[in-house]
């Protein structure tokens, strides 16, 4: 009987350190989430945005184009690529179904590329990682060298991206997106050079990293709360 209680109370005292680990490990990643967003302009500010536009440079098969990006609470969104002055492709989403431009021609888009917008509720990331009804979060490395804080955020939809923020300011280096978890596959951007736009701190420089070679994109212009509207998504 001795034995029973012990083998009992060993296990009680297990599962609780177990529990306290997994609390403190999701309490951790909130406080380093919740600096990022005070080092980005803080809560009310990133809460305040309702609109947001980006227009980047990069390089597409040998041709200088712009990236554009357009955003309207809670999960409307467009992507334009722009050439010489002409959009050449365009794909959006208007709340309830995604839809492509190519040559000219209007059509609907693989449901698959728009699955995650459904639950989309803010533009700025932080501010859904720490909503328990979009997120679960937890601090799973804190690296030796003290460069970065690793987090874990396990979307609704089972989506995995693990986030590196930068020990001292707290903003966002590096996002690895797991696209296939049986064969390691990672979709990685590494994001640097901030800057301030009004009085929000931004990356303009983002780097998608491949083993075909690496891409940049570098932010030539971004605002927001201005100039974006319903039919923009339409």
């Amino acid at each position: 009987m001795k034995l029973l209680n012990t083998i009992a109370i060993v296990s009680m005292i297990t599962a609780s350190n177990q529990l306290f680990s997994q609390i403190s490990s999701e309490n951790n990643a909130l406080q380093i989430i919740e600096k990022a967003i005070q080092a980005r302009g803080g809560k009310e500010l990133l809460s305040s945005i309702k609109t947001l536009y980006s227009k980047s440079e990069t390089v597409m098969d040998g041709r200088n184009v712009h990236w554009i990006t357009k955003e309207m609470v809670p999960n409307k969104g467009s992507f334009e690529i722009e050439y010489q002055g002409r959009i050449v492709y365009k794909s959006w989403f208007d709340g309830k179904t995604g839809y492509e431009l190519v040559n000219g021609e209007r059509k609907l888009a693989d449901p698959a590329e728009f699955k995650d917008k459904a639950d989309r509720k803010y533009i700025i990331n932080e501010l859904a990682y720490i909503d328990p009804k979009l997120y679960k979060i937890e601090l799973i490395e804190e690296n030796p060298d003290k460069i970065y804080y690793k987090i874990k955020a396990t979307y609704v939809t089972g989506k995995v991206t693990y986030l590196y923020y930068d020990v001292k300011s707290f903003l966002l280096s590096k996002e690895e997106t797991v696209e296939n978890g049986n064969k390691n596959s990672f979709s990685t951007v590494l994001e640097s050079d901030y800057k301030k736009f009004g009085d929000l701190w931004y990356a303009t420089k983002s780097t998608f990293v491949s083993e075909d070679g690496n891409q940049e994109a570098k932010l030539v212009d971004l605002y927001y709360n201005k100039d974006i509207q319903d039919k923009d998504f339409k």
